[in-house]
């Protein structure tokens, strides 16, 4: 009542929650700064512990980007049988690539084949001797880059079906195999990527737990005078995400200074190899996807470390 008669109006609910959040957020802050050494040491295990699995998955994408540029090379060789003419053949190798898996295809007859035969393999004179020409007539099929190893398999068995085939061969099964290692180094990171996550919560954790300690006697008198604990959790809240998001940046940098190494290295190999191929980092959206998850696991081991202290706090 006199705050009305004075003019004064009382700020409402969702500008004093603000102000209560502005203040906490930068006090932790602030008693963060007053122990740099530790909360360093504290971020920089976290950064390791997030950089793992956020440096195991830059590989498997490196290495993905590497199977796909050689995607083209990958090709499936159907043999047709003699009775299939050149007017049957080339509508053969049109329905063939009419298939959403199938990126191209080329019909090469039996004289084509006898002529490609005769060029690379210098037994012209020899094939001379043959009556009749031995090689069948060829559609090769071009697999979309994108296409993965279970699917390439499929169009492989459904070409291997068709009654105009004697036999469909895939080339280059090393390739195939590349992607089954993708796609077990991309479960290994999912299962470190939970493993070093609980790490990071349990670090986190007992860093809050043991600055909870360190306040009993003020939690208790706080407890004394009616605070509840949403008030008292609240700035050890804001601490676990600043070691969170110090871990997270922490972390990102050193997966951008591992690739910043072996750039150099990788791109002289690449060359070697007669490829174009450059190493990459973490892109923006999965960097702040990193920086969200340290966030996310700060606030979470925080608020269950708290959570647990203060109940077995009580006021004496």
């Amino acid at each position: 009542m006199a705050m009305l008669e004075s003019g004064l109006t009382r700020p409402n609910w969702l500008r004093r929650m603000g102000q209560e959040h502005t203040r906490v957020f930068f006090f932790s802050l602030g008693k963060i700064a007053r122990a740099p050494l530790a909360a360093a040491l504290s971020a920089l295990v976290i950064g390791i512990a997030l950089a793992l699995p956020a440096g195991l998955y830059v590989l498997t994408q490196n290495l993905a980007q590497v199977g796909y540029s050689w995607q083209s090379s990958l090709q499936i060789s159907v043999f047709l049988k003699d009775s299939v003419g050149p007017e049957a053949g080339t509508a053969l190798a049109q329905q063939i690539g009419s298939d959403r898996l199938v990126a191209g295809t080329r019909y090469i007859s039996r004289e084509q084949s006898l002529a490609e035969f005769r060029a690379q393999s210098g037994f012209g004179e020899a094939l001379d001797i043959l009556k009749d020409n031995p090689l069948p007539a060829v559609i090769v099929v071009t697999p979309q880059a994108q296409a993965s190893q279970k699917e390439v398999e499929q169009l492989g068995a459904r070409l291997n079906a068709l009654p105009e085939a004697d036999a469909a061969k895939l080339d280059q099964k090393w390739l195939l195999r590349l992607h089954a290692l993708l796609d077990i180094g991309q479960r290994v990171v999912s299962i470190l990527t939970v493993l070093l996550g609980l790490a990071v919560m349990v670090i986190i954790g007992n860093t809050v737990r043991l600055d909870v300690e360190a306040r009993r006697e003020e939690i208790e008198v706080m407890k004394l005078i009616g605070a509840p604990d949403s008030f008292i959790r609240r700035p050890f809240l804001y601490a676990g995400f600043w070691y969170g998001l110090a871990g997270g940046l922490l972390a990102w940098a050193l997966v951008a200074g591992t690739v910043l190494i072996l750039s150099g290295p990788a791109g002289e190999l690449a060359q070697a190899y007669g490829s174009g191929f450059i190493a990459s980092g973490l892109p923006w959206r999965d960097g702040l996807a990193l920086l969200a998850t340290g966030v996310l696991l700060g606030w979470a081991s925080a608020w269950i470390a708290v959570t647990r202290r203060l109940i077995a706090i009580e006021p004496r």
